[in-house]
């Protein structure tokens, strides 16, 4: 079973309401068609009348019968509450009135993030037209990050074709693609969001690795210092709030993954050798890693899924299908289980 069968029956069971704001995009129509169909979550669509009615006709559906609801951003009531609430939200900062409600009507993913902040969804999911900057940019105004962390991160799903060396199915990575070269403080609240990503989406105990060149300071480097204060850290962070997921660090892949050199490298570590969870020092790194894995490993990376936000926000790659689309939204309920 892949990683995607095992977290579908999750999404299902939970009847969560997902906003796609690209509405215009036949890709994402055809994923709010296979979403309501499947039963997987509600969807609403953002859109103009027209731009809905074309999507559907290029993508062949029709949403009569489904739990799918559409908006037209452009003119729908609901603007003006949301253009209040994101006044609200930013005019500390120097939003006005007049420009929040320019923006919520003419932003379709300023509109969706803030009915997500407001409660009236619980996920969102763009990106197949939208830029990443544009994406963490509305998401960062609306919805903000959770508490206890300043640093929203990223982090990829590997569904691995043959077992890792411990047996584990399914590793997260990460960040492969947000912050390109975070501080000692920052990769802990990496790890944070990442221990959190892999609770709700694997549903086991999150085993951390800070990863290094080094184990256990079998090398000495600036490097090596920035990854073992890290996971020093990390671990007072997560005792204190009570975080249920074991950290350990720094290590090199190979005594975060095999069992017989993790027992040369690291004996007694409750991490080396059953690692699910890879914290890389630096956006370089992690990116390189998670496309080797793809490419020469066979693994079907799911990403990146944005996490360290307060409620869930995912991007697409302007590249993707429908069935990638689908793939996100239900990563992205079971990310607000």
């Amino acid at each position: 079973m892949n990683f995607l069968e095992t977290i579908l029956p999750k999404a299902k069971a939970a009847n969560k309401h997902i906003v796609l704001p690209e509405g215009m995009d036949p890709r994402v129509v055809s994923a709010a068609h296979k979403l309501a169909s499947e039963g997987v979550c509600r969807t609403t669509l953002l859109g103009t009348a027209s731009e809905i009615d074309n999507a559907c006709a290029k993508a062949g559906v029709s949403f009569k019968g489904l739990p799918v609801e559409v908006i037209d951003y452009t003119t729908a009531p609901l603007g003006d509450e949301l253009a209040a609430a994101l006044f609200e939200r930013r005019k500390a900062k120097g939003l006005s009135q007049e420009d929040a409600t320019k923006w919520i009507r003419t932003k379709r993913l300023y509109f969706g993030n803030m009915m997500l902040s407001q409660g009236l969804a619980d996920g969102l999911v763009a990106g197949s037209i939208a830029s990443t900057p544009d994406m963490l940019r509305a998401a960062f105004h609306c919805v903000g990050t959770a508490k206890g962390i300043k640093l929203a991160s990223s982090c990829f799903i590997m569904d691995l074709k043959s077992p890792a060396p411990s047996g584990e199915t399914t590793l997260l990575y990460a960040d492969c693609a947000v912050n390109p070269c975070p501080s000692a403080e920052e990769l802990v609240d990496v790890a944070q969001a990442t221990a959190a990503s892999a609770a709700a989406l694997l549903g086991k105990r999150p085993k951390l690795a800070f990863l290094s060149f080094s184990t256990k300071g079998s090398a000495s480097h600036e490097l090596v210092d920035k990854v073992q204060k890290a996971a020093s850290l990390a671990k007072i962070r997560f005792l204190e709030q009570g975080i249920q997921a074991d950290v350990d660090g720094e290590m090199q892949a190979d005594a975060a993954l095999v069992q017989k050199v993790a027992d040369s490298k690291a004996p007694g570590s409750s991490v080396a050798g059953q690692a699910n969870v890879l914290i890389f020092p630096d956006l370089q790194s992690g990116n390189i890693c998670y496309k080797i894995t793809e490419r020469l490993a066979g693994a079907k990376a799911f990403g990146p899924i944005l996490q360290g936000l307060a409620k869930p926000v995912n991007d697409l790659s302007r590249g993707c299908s429908a069935d990638d689309i689908f793939g996100v939204a239900a990563i992205t309920v079971c990310q607000g289980l």
